[in-house]
């Protein structure tokens, strides 16, 4: 009696349909995992890591997106484009790992798949942070924009003494010089009445009424007179000039101010919030732990599928997914060994046939 010939397929068992669904996002060779279904568990896990990966992707930059656009359409067409290429990503990244070879060489095949997706989980993380912080993150925006608004208006008034100097300088000094005309003009006025009323001073003669020093003390302040409203006049179209020109700096650099504070008032874009969160964390030990934990949630997230190919065991799967590969080798080995017999023999066959 011949013994039975054992076969480790089990061909009875059916995978439904979610199961060859959550396969597939695993990166698995779905011919192959129809005849191993005591794999079938690890990959749907796999595959629905993925899954769920690609899901949280699309949400992140969907949240993303629509802070930088403010448009519906916009952010969920990038959402669903950016969660499709991180899918595909993550399935490759699983797929690449084989579990052949040593221990040693499936750790440096895995490092920079590792890193990689630790790199994805940190972009994957950050704008959903952003969304669990959303009300901090907003309020300390507002301390951003206030604290740039007085940063805005210290340049501003720097500004306007650096460009409306020369100006202000030299209309002091013409104010200056009509207080010096004035000055002579008051102190000859008073000069009069004291020698009009009989005041005696070192400068007035003491004598009551409208006399010779009087006389001489009126054309001293009509001189005076003269002096001041003459410098005046000459100086009036200087004046205005410079009250002009005063005026433009003002005028311009106050525009430019309500220019710029009005991008301030929009200053809640991505890379706003991003800045604002880095203050968070520095500011609040609470909240930058909290944000720790969630960065390395989706680090982890990111990274499981790696390991979880990595620190299994060779399986059913493996063996086969080895032997299909290595047959399609072996097949390419003996095509390229009949090709190159086949062009040996039609050298030699041409040689033979050279005239002598």
């Amino acid at each position: 009696m011949r013994p039975q010939k054992i076969n480790p397929i089990n061909a009875n068992q059916k995978m439904n349909w979610f199961q060859k669904f959550l396969m597939i996002c695993s990166g698995g060779n779905i011919h192959i995992l129809r005849k191993t279904p005591s794999e079938w568990n690890k990959f749907a896990g796999i595959g629905g890591i993925v899954l769920f990966t690609a899901v949280f992707a699309t949400l992140s930059a969907g949240y993303a997106m629509f802070t930088v656009f403010d448009d519906a359409w916009i952010s969920v067409g990038f959402a669903m484009l950016w969660g499709l290429m991180i899918f595909n990503l993550d399935r490759y990244i699983v797929s690449s790992i084989k579990k052949t070879g040593t221990w040693w060489n499936q750790i440096l095949m895995a490092i920079p798949r590792l890193i990689l997706a630790a790199f994805l989980g940190i972009i994957i993380s950050k704008p959903l942070e952003l969304k669990i912080f959303e009300k901090e993150v907003n309020k300390q925006l507002n301390t951003i924009i206030q604290r740039n608004k007085t940063q805005l208006q210290a340049e501003m008034n720097s500004r306007i003494l650096q460009q409306s100097g020369p100006f202000e300088t030299e209309k002091k000094q013409i104010q200056t010089k009509i207080g010096d005309y004035q000055k002579a003009y008051d102190s000859a006025a008073v000069e009069l009445e004291k020698e009009i009323l009989g005041k005696q001073s070192g400068l007035t003669s003491g004598k009551v009424g409208f006399g010779t020093n009087a006389k001489r003390k009126s054309e001293l302040k009509e001189q005076r007179r003269h002096d001041l409203e003459d410098y005046q006049k000459s100086m009036a179209p200087r004046l205005k000039y410079l009250d002009q020109e005063i005026s433009k700096v003002y005028t311009n650099i106050e525009t430019e101010r309500n220019k710029t504070e009005t991008f301030e008032d929009r200053f809640n874009g991505f890379a706003a919030r991003l800045q604002a969160l880095d203050e968070l964390g520095k500011s609040s030990a609470i909240i930058g732990l909290a944000a720790s934990f969630i960065l390395g949630l989706f680090i982890c997230l990111e990274i499981s599928p790696v390991l979880v190919k990595l620190i299994s065991s060779v399986g059913p799967y493996d063996y086969l997914l080895d032997k299909t590969e290595n047959d399609f080798r072996l097949y390419a080995k003996e095509k390229m060994e009949k090709g190159n017999a086949g062009t040996d023999w039609r050298i030699d066959d041409f040689k033979e046939n050279l005239p002598k």
